[in-house]
């Protein structure tokens, strides 16, 4: 999300009248590459870019094809094939081995694939976008898109449509992106669906001098960031320029925030008295991540005291909450722990249990195992837990 943050907040300062622009989006990998479907580039006819497709070796090549793009205001695909470094058109060799699929659009006033990245830069919950990239058939040219919300009609659709829609229902099920091909009346069509997520809103309870690395390091990953504590001489504008901060005594957490599907804690106050009860207000909710600061045996008194007062948790309560917070990376300083911390919660969004790449038996990103096409998997399923003031 931090991607699409910085590419619409470039739209939102080109100067139309004197420039013209292109997005750039990687809409099906086979075999292996730097970044995986859904990555964009957006690209202004002055040689400058926000985003990226590669790890920088195709960028240079795409913002010249994306000139073309820009002149003819046709949409274009691009093929990079990286399989075999010593036969490479660019004239380097990549290593990635794989075969890079990439929508180039124009951005006119009659089509402007950003206009949807608007919309779904303003939505809080997960939502689907289709993009067609390849067709022959007449009535989904390349560069037509199709958002499914839950305020679509469907009364009017083509049965082409209709079966688009059906694919990103499906996608928002399974939580994965990919590329699939339709046929219609004879005809193909290569379709990119793609699902998106909403940023991370991450609550850090407590406004303590550690807290602003965790606070910075969450902000430049694109992620909401609100600072609560109950002593306001704490909650000070200039340690947290990125941050709402929010006054927020123990006994009203609950009235004080907002907890969505993406939504974590972290609890780093300093004060053991009101971590705890910041726990057993956010317990009843629907919050995925909690985070304990502290040692081990912190977190222990935590859970006594708890169940001394009646309250059980639960095996999914275990499982959401972290204590002690963090990835064991050896941090020591206030910004290796703060590493740490954003690093785990990461994990924890993505699904993934971290650890090193080098020991992961499969390849890095999802791929389907008989076409080596790449997915990306971008939600971690919600179980069903105890609901609050969510």
């Amino acid at each position: 999300m931090n991607e699409l943050t910085k590419i619409v907040e470039a739209y939102q300062k080109t100067d139309f009248e004197k420039q013209r622009a292109a997005l750039a989006t990687v809409v099906r990998v086979l075999g292996s590459s730097y970044r995986s479907p859904g990555a964009r580039m957006y690209i202004t006819d002055d040689g400058r870019w926000v985003g990226s497709i590669s790890g920088g070796c195709l960028e240079g090549d795409a913002l010249r094809k994306a000139r073309k793009v820009m002149e003819s205001g046709i949409p274009q695909m691009i093929t990079y094939d990286t399989m075999d470094d010593d036969n490479n058109s660019l004239g380097v060799g990549l290593g990635c081995n794989g075969i890079i699929h990439i929508l180039l659009e124009p951005i006119r006033y009659d089509h402007n694939p950003i206009d949807f990245l608007l919309s779904i830069y303003k939505e809080e919950k997960v939502t689907s976008l289709a993009t067609v990239f390849e067709s022959d058939f007449e009535g989904l040219e390349v560069g037509a898109k199709f958002w499914l919300t839950e305020n679509t009609d469907l009364t009017n659709t083509t049965p082409a449509e209709k079966e688009i829609y059906t694919s990103l229902s499906k996608a928002m099920e399974t939580n994965s992106a990919e590329a699939k091909e339709f046929a219609f009346e004879g005809k193909r069509s290569h379709v990119f669906i793609e699902v998106f997520q909403p940023p991370i809103d991450l609550l850090i309870f407590g406004g303590g001098y550690d807290a602003q690395p965790v606070a910075n390091f969450a902000h430049q990953l694109g992620w909401n960031v609100t600072i609560l504590d109950e002593c306001v001489a704490h909650l000070i504008p200039i340690n947290f320029p990125n941050a709402q901060l929010s006054g927020c005594q123990r006994h009203e957490v609950t009235t004080n925030i907002n907890v969505k599907p993406f939504s974590a804690a972290v609890l780093m106050s300093h004060n053991y008295y009101y971590d705890m009860e910041v726990l057993k207000q956010l317990l009843p909710t629907s919050i995925q991540y909690i985070g304990i600061l502290g040692p081990k045996k912190k977190g222990d008194k935590m859970f006594e005291e708890l169940s001394s007062d009646g309250i059980e948790l639960t095996s999914m309560d275990h499982n959401r909450i972290h204590n002690p917070i963090g990835l064991d990376i050896g941090a020591d300083t206030p910004e290796e722990i703060a590493f740490s911390i954003i690093a785990e919660i990461k994990a924890k969004f993505s699904s993934r249990s971290s650890g090193f790449l080098k020991y992961k038996t499969g390849p890095i990103h999802d791929k389907d195992p008989k076409s080596g096409e790449v997915f990306k998997q971008v939600y971690i399923n919600t179980p069903e837990i105890k609901t609050g003031n969510a």
